[in-house]
């Protein structure tokens, strides 16, 4: 099989039309197919940064289960074009006439409805026989938020045994995570391939794609990578910074105790997409903080996984005070794969500068 690449963000722009267009498209649409059974083309003309996508489509959930401390759901959709980053290149990869389906992977944590950075997911797929075995790609998209995934030519309708193998979470985690998503597990599950899955998957063109915005959150029975609301987020919310439509919360807390510096401040950037607000991972973000002149803190944010704070990049600062400059530098954009609407954004390795 050859290798397929997606890439996931999210959002949508607040309009109605476009939250209505979303609201409907379930993850198991038993509704009437839509017009069309696969992606429209991409926009020809497409703006910088986040833009409509040309299509909502719709998804055939394949089934829920739990392992250890994972929740995976597993699901297909219509195959698509995506795009993949490789340091700040990006490449794009057309969809396939040999391709079936796109099938999606979501990881979360059942107890807090977190949705997981898993180091690695991959799927193994066998019907009577092995067919393929891929390492889904971390993508972020539109309706869906982050998940896994990859397009797949399958042998003809039929039942499937999908082995899903999930790898330990990347970041450093604090708080009620500590010591726990570090094991690496696997869960069998089943993708039906039928008429009448088929029947409920396709998609359907957008009137303002290619405009700024994104399309809204689908509503599913899967949690999404949201990131906190900055009115939720814990300690002295300082202000938002924003490089190429990624937004940056920064936030500090008097302890750094989650990381073992009980007598220093913690400094947090909850990172975010514009429009929907999804959690920006795997990427890399050095902070240098400035008083009076004088440099308090200089050194890369680590990625980091907390009950309170979500994925964010964070590190102990010795102190934190009203007038600081905070500069943010991108040294590495999230390596990530995106849909569409997404591949024009959060890729500027730039700098930007907030008085706290």
């Amino acid at each position: 099989m050859r290798r397929r690449r997606f890439l996931a963000l999210g959002s949508l722009a607040s309009t109605a039309l476009l939250a209505g267009c979303a609201s409907d498209a379930t993850d198991d649409a038993t509704t009437e197919p839509p017009a069309t059974t696969e992606p429209t083309q991409t926009t020809a003309e497409k703006p910088d940064g986040v833009y409509v996508q040309s299509f909502e489509e719709r998804m055939a959930m394949q089934g829920t289960t739990t392992v250890d401390d994972y929740t995976v759901a597993l699901l297909f959709t219509v195959p698509h074009t995506f795009w993949t980053l490789t340091n700040e290149d990006v490449s794009k990869t057309a969809k396939s006439p040999e391709d079936d389906v796109h099938l999606m992977a979501v990881v979360w944590d059942d107890e807090t409805d977190t949705v997981l950075p898993a180091a690695a997911v991959s799927v193994e797929l066998e019907r009577g026989e092995f067919l393929a075995q891929e390492v889904l790609y971390p993508m972020l998209s539109q309706p869906m938020g982050s998940h896994y995934g990859d397009n797949f030519s399958l042998d003809g309708d039929g039942t499937y045994t999908a082995t899903v193998s999930i790898g330990a979470t990347a970041p450093r985690k604090t708080g009620a995570f500590e010591g726990r998503f570090d094991s690496v597990e696997t869960a069998e599950m089943t993708v039906e391939f039928t008429e009448e899955t088929r029947a409920r998957v396709g998609s359907s063109p957008i009137e303002q794609a290619g405009e700024p915005g994104a399309l809204a959150p689908r509503e599913t029975s899967y949690p999404k990578s949201f990131a906190p609301a900055r009115d939720d987020l814990p300690g002295a919310v300082r202000g938002t910074a924003a490089i190429d439509d990624a937004y940056f919360v920064v936030t500090d807390l008097a302890s750094a105790e989650r990381v073992g510096s009980p007598e220093d401040a913690y400094l947090a950037v909850s990172a975010r997409t514009r429009y929907n607000g999804y959690e920006l991972s795997a990427m890399a973000l050095d902070a240098t903080l400035e008083r009076d002149g004088e440099t308090v803190y200089d050194g890369t944010l680590s990625r980091t996984l907390s009950p309170d704070l979500g994925l964010h990049l964070g590190a102990a600062v010795p102190s934190v005070e009203d007038g600081d400059d905070l500069t943010l530098s991108v040294r590495q954009p999230p390596q990530v794969g995106r849909h569409e609407g997404y591949e024009t954004a959060f890729l500027d390795t730039e700098s930007v500068t907030l008085t706290l």
